[in-house]
């Protein structure tokens, strides 16, 4: 999101993918558009909409992974961002989920929160950035 904690997060990625010879799997996702907007707009038109808002979204990254010579494969989801995340890395090889805290999210966000139920459903470590 291009926030400062995000930058971290990546910088933190790109460190362990240096040291472990990985790859990152940049995953932005997207709000779903409201049910009476889809009403009105063709389902390809919304796929569009989302990936170019998430390639909006991912460019200084992409900048940065490009430039720190990082393998990545950027990646759109839409749907709640917590059961996303959860279904992402269920689905791909993922064996790590690097993140921050969301900058509009409550304090104690990932201790007690809906978004605690996610991390336990992941099969992999999840580090938090600050």
């Amino acid at each position: 999101d291009g926030s400062p904690g995000a930058k971290r997060a990546l910088d933190h990625a790109i460190a362990l993918a240096g040291a472990l010879d990985g790859e990152i799997e940049l995953l932005n996702v997207q709000a779903p558009v409201s049910g009476d907007a889809a009403l009105f707009v063709s389902g390809d038109a919304v796929k569009d909409y989302h990936r170019a808002e998430a390639r909006k979204v991912l460019r200084p990254a992409v900048r940065r992974l490009e430039k720190a010579g990082v393998a990545f494969r950027p990646h759109v989801c839409v749907g709640p961002v917590g059961a996303s995340i959860a279904r992402f890395a269920a689905e791909s090889t993922c064996d790590r989920i690097v993140m921050v805290r969301g900058s509009g999210a409550p304090r104690g966000f990932l201790l007690g929160s809906a978004a605690s139920k996610w991390v336990e459903c992941v099969k992999v470590p999840v580090t938090l950035v600050k």
